[in-house]
């Protein structure tokens, strides 16, 4: 079974059985309870495709048939568990969909070739210019190259604190929820 049909078989079942009735927000997020549904079904579905495979005559599949760089290959590639993989990801997406907002807001203002050199100041990736390279490549000075990156980084923050606003059941878990998002991020 690939995994779209584990994904549609997923949401049907949880549909289907009405688990969204069982989400609390006393318990914890939505996202670690939709989390914790899936992992469950998953193990469900292993433990029946294991089942029916038991004493089926199956093949084993033998690791000594390749040589050590063939293992490794074939060995996955990211040592973090599927739930870390999973709340990077949701916390890169969020973060990517809010640099583009931002992108689109320097555009219809006419500002796309600075919004490019200063997002990188904004969540980047360690490699970014220095600030008199990118402030000599717009043609400002060095003090109003820091004015447009404070007013950037404001503008990201009021739009991640209102994104994240969306994702929580009350306004008061907001700012635990943006730390999560920076332990994610950092982890």
């Amino acid at each position: 079974m690939d995994a779209q049909d584990l994904t549609q078989q997923f949401f049907a079942r949880f549909l289907e059985r009405k688990y969204l009735e069982r989400a609390d927000s006393e318990r914890g997020r939505f996202r670690s309870f939709l989390l914790t549904s899936l992992k469950h079904f998953l193990v469900n579905e292993w433990e029946k495709t294991r089942a029916q495979k038991r004493g089926g005559g199956t093949a084993m599949a033998s690791w000594d048939g390749f040589d050590p760089e063939e293992r490794y290959r074939l060995e996955p590639g990211d040592t973090l568990a599927p739930d870390r993989i999973y709340e990077k990801r949701w916390a890169a997406t969020l973060l990517d969909g809010l640099l583009a907002r931002l992108g689109d807001e320097y555009q219809a203002a006419g500002r796309l070739f600075e919004f490019d050199q200063l997002k990188s100041f904004v969540w980047g990736d360690g490699e970014a210019d220095s600030y008199a390279e990118v402030a000599a490549r717009l043609g400002i000075e060095g003090n109003a190259l820091k004015v447009a990156v404070h007013r950037l980084r404001k503008r990201f923050r009021e739009q991640l604190r209102t994104e994240v606003s969306r994702t929580v059941s009350s306004l008061t878990e907001v700012d635990e929820e943006l730390r999560y998002l920076l332990t994610v991020m950092s982890g």
